[in-house]
């Protein structure tokens, strides 16, 4: 086992990882850019290292400085989180070449799966469903056409080396192609440096079903069920839980089997996440796999009782799984809501010092966060700065109790996204669990009745 792991990240899943390195009994290492200092992450580990300034580019995402940072404070491993150098195959190789182990799958690994167009072809191969789409990357606007032709409208373009909703564009008809290509190759340049796209069949409401998987480097590949996580704004997602309602436990072992079918072509070792899109029909089609721990682990957690973030840890640590597949049962249902630091009616991000932050408790209340009563949310980060997890026996307990906890959720001094969820959670459909990647469309446009919004709430 290790006995200094450095995070290099910050806010709720550097305390998180924190948690599971004292309680695997290893020493920390906090990283932080200078408006950081005073951030509870740094606060509760062993040691701390200042990186840099606020700016992503000059800190969290300056390779050279967290690798310095590693190697003065003699840490023997690196975990990256979710976000900034999680998906950076570049990264990983240098963690190696440093003899400093990289807590996820292998470079070569992230690299494949980081490639979008290359993770359809692995998945297929394993025989796995995929979108009809361009075989490989789109050149220009005439081969754009021939492919959409093809394929019919609507199609959507997508960054070969995308994530989080950038480079994305859905194109309803050929007067827009144009268009669309171009502001998706733009902004795929901004985002990820290249600007690789390629074009899939656009599915109208589909459900966004996403299967946890764990793997050792021995061979052993399991998956831990799935969650749904459809109710998504901009392709960012807003609430996620497990087990899905839609899935009937026919389907599920069958989602499940490609799942792991493909993971295993791929490769894989340490904990990822295989995401498909699951239509009318109850059809599936693979859409892409993330190489790291999700910000909606949790969920998975709750039902299945298993650590995630202590399995990528010893799995990383060369250990091998203490699980089989007929080891893992579901029991209950979790709900994640992500509370973000936003105007809930203009999704504008709400920076500023939080005056009063009290959080939710009672039977089945988890909160991840490093917020806290007068700390300052900066504005150089991203807007999320709590996850409201609960669990219930049931779907129907669980969100009675996420209502209960929602309307207990106090933040002063800045607004949030907390009457929004309460919206959401009490909405029929999703009460009923009639959910898709354009629930939101809803609340788009103005309400007929006002969501409750405060200067404070």
């Amino acid at each position: 086992m290790f006995r200094k792991i450095l995070i290099a990240n910050r806010g709720e899943i550097a305390l998180r990882i924190i948690w599971a390195c004292k309680e695997l009994g290893i020493r920390t290492v906090a990283v932080h850019s200078d408006v950081d200092k005073d951030s509870l992450h740094v606060k509760f580990a062993d040691e701390d290292v200042c990186i840099g300034p606020a700016r992503n580019a000059d800190s969290y995402l300056n390779m050279s400085a967290v690798i310095s940072a590693a190697e003065i404070t003699d840490a023997d491993a690196i975990h990256p989180g979710y976000g900034f150098l999680a998906e950076s195959a570049h990264f990983a190789e240098i963690c190696q070449e440093c003899h400093i182990t990289f807590i996820g799958p292998p470079p070569e690994v992230i690299r494949l799966m980081g490639d979008k167009v290359m993770a359809r072809r692995v998945f297929a191969r394993a025989g796995v469903p995929v979108l009809p789409g361009s075989e490989g990357l789109v050149a220009g606007v005439e081969e754009a056409a021939r492919i959409a032709a093809d394929l019919g409208y609507p199609i959507i373009i997508k960054a070969s080396a995308g994530g989080g909703g950038r480079g994305m564009r859905m194109v309803g008809n050929e007067e827009d192609l144009k268009v669309a290509l171009d502001m998706a190759m733009a902004e795929a340049k901004a985002a990820f440096g290249v600007p690789d796209v390629y074009i899939e069949k656009y599915l109208e409401h589909p459900r966004h079903i996403e299967f946890q998987v764990l793997g050792d480097r021995f061979g052993n590949l399991i998956h831990l069920c799935e969650r749904e996580c459809s109710i998504q704004r901009r392709h960012q997602k807003l609430v996620e839980e497990a087990p899905s309602p839609a899935l009937s436990p026919a389907l599920r072992e069958k989602m499940a089997e490609a799942a792991l079918a493909g993971a295993r072509e791929a490769g894989y070792v340490n904990a990822g996440t295989v995401e498909f899109l699951l239509d009318g029909q109850r059809r599936f089609y693979f859409m892409e796999m993330n190489t790291r721990i999700q910000v909606e682990h949790p969920v998975t957690e709750n039902i299945t009782g298993i650590d995630l973030v202590k399995e990528q840890i010893r799995i990383a640590a060369g250990e091998p799984l203490p699980y089989r597949q007929e080891d893992i049962r579901i029991e209950g249902h979790s709900i994640e809501c992500r509370i973000n630091a936003e105007d809930p009616l203009r999704f504008t991000p709400s920076p500023g010092r939080i005056r009063i932050f009290h959080v939710p408790g009672g039977p089945g209340v988890r909160v991840d966060t490093a917020a806290h009563q007068d700390c300052y949310i900066s504005p150089h980060y991203d807007s999320m700065i709590a996850k409201l997890i609960v669990m219930g026996n049931s779907r129907t307990e669980a969100i009675s109790r996420m209502k209960r906890a929602l309307d207990s959720f106090v933040i002063e001094g800045i607004r949030t996204n907390i009457p929004l969820q309460r919206r959401i959670i009490s909405d029929p459909d999703f009460e009923r669990g009639e959910l898709s990647t354009h629930f939101m469309d809803r609340y788009q446009q103005p309400l007929e009745t006002p969501l409750a919004v405060s200067e404070t709430s």
